[in-house]
């Protein structure tokens, strides 16, 4: 274990950065390296340096930056909420982020203005925080906040359902369809540009709440006789959540279960501490989403799938199995919550 807390740093970075080479290596098509780096780095328009920096290198960021925000996410709300079944849409933000791109796409906005897809999920993760606090008032509690997130939750799925349901054009349902359930394909560095800043926005009232959460891991009322405030330390999280997975959304659309999975599998190597927790979790997010972007690439299904379906395909077994884990009563000894 000291080891592990020593090499921390290396160990949540290595990961990274060897799928990440291995996702800009994947491709359905093969290149000469080479004369990609060569013709990138002299600046000439070649093929294999567009393909390079236009697609494979965007979506080898894109994976880590937008798995990281989702673990770092998933880890502040497990630690918030004492549930280890929490993750970043469980507060309504990835599906107000998902219904601001709806309306962006039903009004026609992103045929006027490319930008206005991003801007607007972003705008509805951070109406959606500020709708969740407004709706629970001062100085709500853990339970309320949860209560009304999955109230807002519930509203903006059925907000989402009814403008696809109105929708005129067919090819905008499918379009807007698709997206919904999320992939890194066709983006470029003008993504990136736009989600790393709200993501490393967002990573710091996470960060400064790492001592709030290790309080509340011991109960509210001995949070309280350590100086710490929970709505604070809520109110902080929930803005950390929103630019963090309202960044990720923007470009990528909704990924489930990697802030669900993210954490638990760090978890028993930090000794079961939600502060410490979130750094590693964003290495593993970040691993996590590379990993099933790659698969995604190498399945032989002709058609590329969606990278929120492969997600769901291993998140939900995850979920299952930490459910029935949880009533075994085999849950970890490191937390009661856990």
């Amino acid at each position: 274990m000291k080891a592990v807390g020593r090499y921390r740093w290396a160990l949540v970075a290595l990961p990274v950065v060897v799928l990440a080479a291995i996702s800009v290596l994947v491709g359905p098509a093969g290149l000469d390296w080479s004369a990609a780096i060569r013709d990138a780095l002299s600046g000439r328009d070649s093929v294999p340096a567009l393909v390079l920096v236009e697609i494979r290198l965007p979506r080898a960021l894109l994976g880590a930056v937008v798995g990281a925000a989702l673990g770092m996410a998933g880890a502040a709300m497990q630690g918030l909420l004492r549930n280890p079944l929490a993750e970043p849409g469980v507060l309504g933000v990835s599906a107000c982020a998902a219904l601001g791109a709806v309306i962006a796409f039903y009004t026609g906005l992103v045929r006027l203005f490319p930008g206005a897809l991003p801007i607007a999920a972003m705008l509805g993760a951070l109406l959606g925080t500020a709708a969740l606090f407004a709706w629970a008032g001062r100085g709500a509690t853990v339970a309320t906040l949860l209560l009304v997130g999955v109230a807002i939750n519930a509203l903006a799925g059925a907000a989402t359902a009814f403008s696809l349901a109105l929708s005129p054009n067919p090819y905008a349902f499918y379009e807007v369809m698709f997206w919904l359930m999320g992939s890194l394909a066709d983006r470029s560095l003008d993504h990136v540009a736009l989600a790393l800043p709200c993501v490393a926005l967002g990573a710091v009232p996470l960060l400064l709440m790492r001592r709030g959460l290790d309080g509340l891991s011991l109960g509210e009322e001995t949070a309280l006789a350590l100086g710490i405030s929970p709505s604070a330390v809520a109110r902080w999280i929930g803005l950390g959540t929103a630019l963090t997975v309202g960044g990720a959304v923007a470009v990528s659309g909704v990924i489930g279960f990697v802030g669900l999975m993210a954490p638990h599998a760090v978890r028993p190597f930090v000794r079961y501490r939600p502060g410490a927790t979130l750094v590693a979790s964003a290495g593993a997010g970040a691993a996590l989403t590379l990993a099933a972007d790659i698969a995604v690439r190498l399945l032989p299904t002709g058609r590329e799938l969606q990278l929120g379906v492969m997600t769901a395909l291993l998140g939900a077994p995850f979920l299952g199995w930490l459910a029935v884990r949880r009533r075994r009563g085999n849950g970890s000894r490191g937390a009661p919550w856990l």
